[in-house]
């Protein structure tokens, strides 16, 4: 019997320097870890942009070369409230009124995904957040202080499942195209 071919779990998203990751975790501290809730490890923080699932190890060279084919503006992304999706028991930063850039960034990515034919999780709804806690209670709301994320970069990740947790590694990333601030 021959084994299966290599696959790889990988996900797009925008992905922070090390001065927002710094103050996603002082949000993400600020909103107490209730008792049975997992929080995200700070090395984790990020905001999905499309989830690719399992992937042949084969096409990761096609994949990667889909960062060249999307213009990434230089966000702002004001993070200024919270919530919690129940079903999932996943307690959530996001934005009131996310920039129109964002939703043409993530259309342009899920165009290219289709074009290169790469299957990816096209079902759900865009809801554009990062993951704070994971087995939350949704009964109260946080207490922590908005923030604001300049230009973060689209990034190629692979998440590898441990014992202790999921484990991230950035692949390939392009950074925001200089002259393109789009906060609106």
């Amino acid at each position: 019997m021959a084994d299966a071919a290599p696959a790889l779990r990988l996900f797009f998203a925008l992905w922070p320097d090390d001065a927002a990751r710094a103050a996603l975790h002082r949000l993400q501290r600020g909103l107490g870890i209730p008792a049975g809730a997992r929080p995200v490890a700070p090395e984790n923080l990020h905001l999905t942009m499309a989830f690719l699932g399992m992937q042949q190890a084969a096409l990761l060279p096609e994949i990667e070369a889909i960062l060249d084919r999307v213009a990434v503006p230089e966000l702002r992304l004001d993070l200024d409230c919270y919530g919690c999706f129940p079903r999932a028991r996943i307690a959530w930063a996001g934005m009131r009124q996310p920039p129109p850039a964002l939703a043409a960034l993530h259309e342009a990515l899920m165009e290219a995904l289709r074009q290169c034919g790469i299957g990816h999780d096209k079902a759900s709804a865009f809801r554009p957040h990062v993951t704070l806690l994971r087995n939350a209670v949704c009964d109260n709301g946080p207490a922590a202080e908005p923030f604001c994320w300049h230009g973060p970069r689209l990034a190629l990740v692979q998440s590898t499942t441990m014992p202790a947790g999921p484990v991230y590694r950035v692949l390939a990333e392009r950074a925001p195209q200089a002259g393109t601030d789009s906060a609106n």
